[in-house]
């Protein structure tokens, strides 16, 4: 019960931080999953059907918000749900001791990317509300975004959202509305590719539906706060306990004793507050320059 009730937790701030920042849904899910019990390929097939029922919420959210462009999504979801498909059917072959520490890797690499992106280099504001990318730049990326996504358990939005955010030509908004929107697609198609190579045998349908539970109450309330939280903070912290949580896989693969794993968490946890630290006081440093006068009213409370 305690672990349906952790899952479930998981599930809402995992949702909430998704539909806020275009990623760390899967990410998050799958590496708790993953200290659970649950073999790679079971930790991404369970994500990926709850995410059936979250991006479904969160796309209609960001929908009724006008956080969608439709064309975006269909060029960067139909060749996400392609790679989804071949990602996902890599996975459900790969024996379980060596996807272990394949998956704990991938995760462990997106977390550290979202980590190092939002802290030290936050991506650029734009303001269009229709992307002018075209399909020679959204088909590769949706694709490799799949391929990712399905493997790891989650990277659809570290791949997806922050290269469009980086390009910095299309609005936040946009991007996150989107990306979420598409994944709904790359979600199906790596579901249906588990359920063929794996079935339904270990499959934990308790996880899935709480897991689900959890992300769809929190969807509304993300779509609305997705241009009105600190994501450079937001994503500093989700890409932190990303990386924390996978460093106890690739330790445990490489056999490091528990001397060298207590002292690797603590680096990591340090560098982890640190880029955090910087996170709060960039965003601290961009309210002052907007509101000298705000600022001032904080301090002195």
């Amino acid at each position: 019960m305690s672990t349906l009730l952790v899952l479930g937790v998981v599930g809402f701030f995992a949702q909430f931080v998704d539909g806020a920042l275009g990623m760390g849904y899967g990410a998050t899910s799958a590496s708790l999953l993953l200290t659970v019990g649950l073999t790679p390929a079971l930790a991404s097939a369970s994500v990926h059907l709850a995410e059936l029922g979250t991006n479904l919420a969160s796309g209609v959210a960001h929908w009724r918000l006008g956080n969608v462009d439709r064309r975006l999504v269909l060029r960067l979801g139909v060749p996400g749900a392609v790679g989804a498909f071949l990602g996902a059917t890599l996975l459900s072959h790969l024996a379980t001791d060596a996807a272990a520490p394949v998956m704990g890797g991938v995760l462990f690499l997106l977390g550290a990317y979202i980590l190092a992106r939002f802290a030290l280099r936050p991506p650029v504001i734009a303001r269009a509300t229709t992307s002018p990318h075209r399909r020679r730049f959204l088909v590769p990326l949706g694709f490799l975004g799949g391929v990712i996504d399905a493997t790891g358990g989650g990277g659809w939005g570290p791949v997806s959202t922050t290269t469009l955010l980086s390009a910095g030509r299309t609005a936040p908004r946009t991007v996150v509305g989107s990306v979420d929107t598409s994944e709904f697609l790359v979600t199906a198609s790596a579901s249906i590719a588990f359920l063929v190579g794996l079935g339904t045998a270990g499959i934990h349908l308790g996880y899935v539906l709480v897991l689900l539970a959890g992300g769809v109450i929190a969807a509304p309330a993300a779509a609305w706060l997705v241009s009105r939280l600190p994501a450079p903070v937001l994503g500093s912290g989700v890409g932190g306990l990303i990386v924390v949580t996978n460093l106890r896989v690739l330790l445990d693969a490489v056999g490091a004793s528990r001397d060298i794993s207590q002292v690797a968490h603590l680096v990591v946890t340090a560098a982890w507050a640190s880029l955090l630290t910087v996170a709060v006081m960039r965003q601290r440093f961009a309210v002052a320059a907007r509101d000298p006068q705000r600022v001032k009213a904080i301090n002195a409370s």
